[in-house]
């Protein structure tokens, strides 16, 4: 329902943008970036091909492969060894907070001429934090009582989540100043959309391939049926 209403929204207000804005003449540069969509996509493949934009893309399109289990996987395993799921919602709020204040704390640091010096500064404590979500992991059946999970287990999993965020708002603010920086202004808009949409990109397939290994990379035993390894998803079933 709350997808539903939001998608209903986003669909009235941008139909009504495109119906009823005006755009202002006296105000339209004499040099636009493009004419239409054509002239987009080639402008588009033009930036593409140059060296170092390649360079970049293939590099931001693979820097988040070390983060993408931990990402991906941590809240669900938490919720597979019993941390009830309206708990884990909980425990987002006060995120909430931090993830607005960060962006303008981070912001100082990557507003000089090399705004990805935060970024390199963050991976490894990215990383590390990995392990620690598997520790977090490995630790809640040792934890668990019947009762639920103890206070000091969800301070110990607020603390990581809230350590997780400042590392990757740094990340990700270091890369919005760098592709802000670095983007021409003549085609700002398109140069800017093509480095972020990249950039998203090198976020989401590492999540998706993670969660898809999951099952394949699990280790299963099979309790009172000898001779079957429970490898296969129909094996595990049966």
């Amino acid at each position: 329902d709350f997808l539903f209403f939001w998608g209903a929204v986003f669909l009235v207000t941008t139909t009504l943008v495109a119906f009823l804005k005006k755009e202002n003449q006296e105000l339209i540069p004499a040099k636009e970036e493009t004419k239409g969509i054509t002239d987009t996509y080639k402008l588009l493949f033009s930036i593409i091909k140059m060296p170092a934009v390649l360079t970049f893309c293939l590099l931001i399109l693979t820097s988040k492969v070390g983060f993408s289990a931990a990402d991906a996987v941590t809240g669900l395993k938490l919720v597979e060894e019993g941390v009830p799921k309206e708990h884990l919602a909980l425990l987002a709020v006060p995120m909430v907070p931090l993830q607005i204040i960060l962006p303008l704390v981070i912001s100082k640091y990557t507003a000089g001429p090399q705004p990805l010096n935060t970024f390199y500064k963050a991976m490894p404590y990215r990383l590390l934090l990995g392990l620690e979500f598997a520790f977090l992991v490995w630790w809640a059946p040792k934890v668990k009582h019947e009762g639920g999970f103890p206070v000091y287990y969800y301070a110990v999993v607020v603390l990581s989540y809230a350590l997780h965020q400042i590392t990757l708002y740094s990340m990700y603010v270091a890369i919005m100043a760098f592709n802000a920086k670095v983007s021409d202004p003549l085609i700002g808009g398109t140069y800017m959309t093509l480095l972020n949409t990249v950039s998203n990109l090198g976020g989401n397939w590492p999540s998706t391939v993670a969660l898809w290994l999951v099952d394949p990379l699990t280790v299963k035993e099979c309790a009172g049926a000898q001779g079957h390894t429970c490898a296969t998803a129909a094996a595990a079933e049966v």
